[in-house]
Order: C-alpha cells, then sequence, then structure tokens
C-alpha cells in the first residue's frame, strides 16, 4: 500500500512539473510580446561574468525612487499598465486599478523583492564569452500572458534586432 501511494504521489508530482512547464511553453509560443527599455544599471554590476543584472524604464517611472531601500514595501506585488507604441516598446501609464485596459494597454504583473520592482526576472543569463553581443541590450523582450504573467524571453538592441542565439527560437 505505501508503494502505491509513494507512485500515485510521485505521479502527481510529475504531472504537477509538466503542467507548469506547459503552460510557460504556451506562454512563449502564444504571450503578447512587450518590449520593455532597459534602464542604466550600476556600471559596476551590468555585466558579471555570463549575466547582466536588468532594470526597466516602467518600473522606474512606476516607483521613482526606488532601489535596495527605496519607496515599495515588500509585499506590494501588483500589476501595472504599460501602453505599447508602434514597436511594441511598453510605456509606463497607470497602476492596475480594476478598470478595463484600453486599445494597445498590457498589465503586467511585478513583485517588490529586496526594495526593487522585478518583472519576471531581474537577470539574463548567458553564455560565456557571449558579453560583448549582449552590451548593446536595449530592450527585453516578454511574453505577456492576460493574467498579466510574463516571461523574458530574450534582448534586443536598440534598432528591435534580437541579440544572441536565441533569434532562431520562435
Amino acid at each position: 500500500m505505501a508503494k502505491r501511494i509513494a507512485l500515485v504521489a510521485g505521479l502527481a508530482v510529475l504531472a504537477l512539473i509538466n503542467f507548469g512547464i506547459y503552460q510557460r511553453e504556451q506562454l512563449v509560443r502564444h504571450g503578447s510580446l512587450v518590449l520593455l527599455k532597459l534602464s542604466p544599471v550600476d556600471p559596476r554590476s551590468l555585466m558579471q561574468g555570463d549575466y547582466m543584472r536588468l532594470s526597466f524604464e516602467a518600473a522606474d517611472q512606476a516607483f521613482p525612487g526606488a532601489g535596495r531601500f527605496g519607496a515599495p514595501q515588500p509585499g506590494s506585488d501588483g500589476h501595472l499598465v504599460v501602453l505599447r507604441d508602434g514597436q511594441g516598446v511598453g510605456h509606463f501609464r497607470r497602476f492596475a486599478d480594476g478598470r478595463p485596459l484600453g486599445p494597445g494597454e498590457v498589465a503586467l504583473r511585478y513583485r517588490i523583492r529586496a526594495g526593487e520592482p522585478q518583472f519576471a526576472t531581474n537577470a539574463f543569463f548567458f553564455e560565456e564569452g557571449q558579453a560583448d553581443v549582449y552590451a548593446k541590450a536595449a530592450y527585453g523582450e516578454f511574453r505577456v500572458a492576460e493574467d498579466g504573467e510574463m516571461i523574458l524571453t530574450g534582448l534586443r538592441d536598440a534598432k528591435g534586432a534580437r541579440l544572441g542565439r536565441s533569434q532562431a527560437l520562435f
């Protein structure tokens, strides 16, 4: 009997893990495309080995003065609304307040971690030796679900061209 319970529990865990993977794959394939302009980050920590620390202009506009010890309080996660321009770049419009989204508006879920607002992630990891490729990054490319959940799918340069090997994936 104990073996059956362990087997059923193991299968349930595998099913949940695979369902989570399936949901993220669906978001990458079918989520709305939003580009968020990167904000300058302290140059000493901008490039550290094989990852890039990210900060976004929309977050800076929504939370002026935010930082490690800035204004946002832990636990104040929520949604903000950006308006996409003709190139798909999202510009902070307002905090989500229950009003329906207007044309071109997209709700993005943010989380406050260590006093800083984050969209999905605050870092982009890449292969060693690729730092020069990603040094030109100007935009984070996100896929966004209707509920505001989002996933970072790549980085783009100032002209909107995808950077790195992720170009051929989607």
